[in-house]
């Protein structure tokens, strides 16, 4: 999938691209070489396409996905090696443990906490394998597709690491503690099937084609209230970490606010009529 076709973003990086197809802006990792492994520009890369798809009203999902055949192959090993060889700090990370820290912690402001955050949804489309830090933003997203060929695995424990990028958080929330545990600590290849059985990944399309029919799953997405959405995920985020009072007390405030909408009428009037609604986000 590219993005010559279409409205495209300046992430200030060639190592991640974006662009607008219609109501979907899709996000990319592009270092296919290095099966798309992380760069310190792709951080920066994703703030800035989340930042213009939350200003553009017509943009109303956000697919991020991977060229030419994989996801996000998580860190960079191989520059990790090379670091640990030649004594150098990598580009962009300090050798001072409590500064190397504060920056980890802004990388993930950047990309995992602004995913979750993000007031439209954010689906995860991985066409190939997902691992370590590629993983973790994949959890980030509200919602994850897969090619049948893709691969899912934590990855940390085989680099002698113990995860970042909220891999732990939003795993143990998906599919529980113990399993979170075992999956972290063993890391297993899990198939995208397998993945799919565990609720870690929403739906398994076919390998061919991947990239446009996993744009046609977001487009459908896209098609549905976009107001009424954003407040669901505003809801189902707070289900995770409040209590049922305080969860209660905003899903009264967002379904009268939702009820009020010009979106609201329609599917009213639609569902009468027995026709397809058509939604504006009014």
């Amino acid at each position: 999938m590219t993005d010559t076709a279409h409205e495209r973003i300046d992430t200030g990086t060639d190592d991640l691209l974006a662009h607008v197809d219609g109501r979907v802006g899709v996000i990319t990792f592009n270092r296919p070489e290095r099966r798309n492994a992380l760069s310190n520009a792709m951080y920066a890369g994703i703030g800035a396409a989340l930042t213009a798809f939350e200003s553009d009203d017509e943009v109303r999902v956000v697919m991020i996905t991977g060229a030419e055949g994989a996801f996000c192959a998580g860190g960079d090993v191989k520059g990790m090696n090379e670091s640990h060889t030649s004594g150098r700090p990598r580009a962009g990370r300090s050798d001072d443990r409590s500064t190397a820290v504060e920056q980890l912690r802004g990388l993930h402001d950047q990309t995992s906490l602004a995913i979750h955050r993000f007031a439209k949804p954010v689906v995860a489309a991985l066409p190939g394998a997902a691992a370590g830090a590629g993983l973790s933003i994949a959890l980030a997203a509200d919602l994850r597709i897969a090619a049948e060929r893709a691969v899912i695995v934590t990855a940390f424990a085989n680099v002698g690491a113990s995860g970042d990028f909220g891999g732990s958080w939003f795993l143990t929330h998906l599919v529980g503690s113990a399993k979170a545990k075992e999956l972290y600590f063993t890391s297993p290849r899990l198939t995208a099937a397998e993945a799919a059985q565990l609720g870690i990944v929403n739906q398994v399309l076919p390998d061919d084609a991947f990239g446009e029919a996993a744009l046609d799953w977001c487009r459908g997405l896209a098609e549905r209230a976009p107001i009424a959405i954003a407040k669901m995920k505003e809801n189902l985020n707070r289900a995770i970490t409040s209590d049922l009072a305080e969860a209660l007390d905003a899903e009264a405030e967002n379904m009268v606010l939702t009820m009020s909408t010009a979106d609201h009428r329609e599917a009213a009037a639609t569902f009468v009529e027995k026709r397809s609604p058509t939604f504006t986000g009014e």
